[in-house]
């Protein structure tokens, strides 16, 4: 058999144009059998394909081997032929796994078993001098490049598939998210209908944490797959199912990557909307230094400041209604008795606590304790007045914590 002209490896034909001509012809009456030879040692060898009682399956195995093989013949015949529809077919044959949930792994090893076979009766065509020696390099080269384009082809195919799987499931976790976070709550059953097409199990109970995320600063983080998660909003949102659970807070930690945040309260399935409102009202108070940073806050450790500082225009309203008469002395002065009330109505009125409190003598407490009354009068001993005042002024303390400023 006369060999044609080689040409670059670069060309469209790449190494099946070093073949002689006319060698798919002498390799055409071999291939049956060699297509049978192939089929058993796939069944034989690849634990995924051994269903020799499905004859459905196993015809599909052959036409696949088959497939392979009269696809290399046609690629030795016209070297020059166009790839892409045969690209393509192995492109929807990794679709096809990835859509029924296999992986990889098997059909790959199914091709690489299928070059070696083929590769073996080839060498053995050569040893019964059916076949010339020096065809072997060529027809080498050409069939494991044949190997590598369709496990290539394969493999994008297969990719392509998955990625669109994941971008849906994201799609439906990203909605479920939303639905268990609105106000008014969605129905339990379009709860669990959404869960169980998001493959999400729906827990007993769950907390939705608001995290400080910039979208635009950095990457959105990998989170755990029991977790639901939007980073591409601010605050970014993360709901913790059954967040009690063993294990949960370690799991959380290591899905903020040391972000702010704070954890809203364990609520029922259909109450996250109040968790997330109590987690960003908390963030909020965390931005401004009235809660501390580091590490996650949780709202159940901190609901008495999240319930004064909740409206900061009731506060206002509460301390003008309350606490008018300190506006009677200076500033400093005005500082130092509204501490002194501050300790005397939260230690019971016991002066001798109050001192120790804020390191100063007894008798310095009765002094200030004397003007206050002269300011406020039968307010002072008013228990619903003494309440409110103690509200006000712990509120006004928070805030002044928070912005730095004095009393007033």
């Amino acid at each position: 058999m006369p060999k044609r002209a080689a040409v670059p490896v670069e060309e469209p034909g790449g190494p099946f144009n070093a073949l002689p001509t006319g060698l798919h012809h002498h390799l055409r009456p071999f291939f049956a059998d060699i297509t049978e030879e192939v089929v058993r040692a796939i069944r034989t060898e690849i634990p995924e394909y051994a269903r020799p009682a499905d004859d459905t399956y196993m015809q599909g195995v052959h036409r696949g081997v088959d497939h392979a093989l009269q696809g290399f013949l046609e690629r030795m015949a016209k070297p020059d032929t166009d790839w892409e529809p045969v690209k393509a077919t192995y492109q929807r044959i990794g679709r096809g796994e990835a859509e029924e949930g296999r992986s990889l792994d098997s059909f790959q090893s199914a091709l690489r078993l299928g070059a070696r076979v083929t590769w073996r009766r080839v060498n053995a065509l050569v040893d019964a001098d059916l076949l010339p020696r020096n065809v072997l390099a060529a027809f080498g080269e050409a069939l494991f490049l044949h190997l590598d384009e369709m496990a290539a082809a394969t493999t994008a195919g297969y990719t392509e598939a998955r990625l669109h799987a994941a971008g849906e499931l994201q799609q439906r976790r990203t909605r479920l998210l939303d639905l268990l976070t609105a106000d008014p709550p969605a129905s339990a059953e379009a709860i669990a209908d959404l869960a169980h097409s998001a493959r999400w199990p729906v827990p007993r109970a769950l907390a939705v944490v608001a995290i400080d995320h910039r979208p635009q600063a950095a990457g959105q983080p990998i989170v755990a797959p029991e977790f639901l998660a939007r980073f591409d909003i601010q605050p970014a949102v993360l709901v913790v199912p059954d967040p009690e659970g063993p294990g949960r807070a370690r799991a959380v930690a290591g899905a903020l990557h040391g972000r702010l945040a704070a954890m809203g309260p364990t609520v029922a399935l259909q109450e996250g909307a109040r968790s997330l409102r109590w987690a960003s009202e908390a963030l909020d108070l965390m931005r401004r230094g009235v809660l501390p940073g580091g590490e996650m806050v949780r709202c159940q450790d901190h609901l008495a400041t999240l319930l004064l500082l909740r409206d900061d225009a009731l506060i206002d309203a509460m301390a003008e209604h309350r606490l008018r008469p300190l506006e009677q002395v200076r500033p400093p002065q005005r500082e130092r008795l509204a501490e002194t009330l501050l300790s005397w109505l939260q230690c019971g009125h016991n002066a001798s606590e109050v001192a120790v409190r804020l390191a100063v003598h007894p008798q310095t407490v009765r002094y200030r304790m004397r003007q206050l009354d002269e300011l406020f009068g039968s307010q002072l001993h008013d228990p619903a007045a003494q309440f409110e005042m103690q509200l006000a002024l712990r509120a006004l303390e928070l805030r002044r914590v928070a912005t730095g400023t004095g009393a007033g």
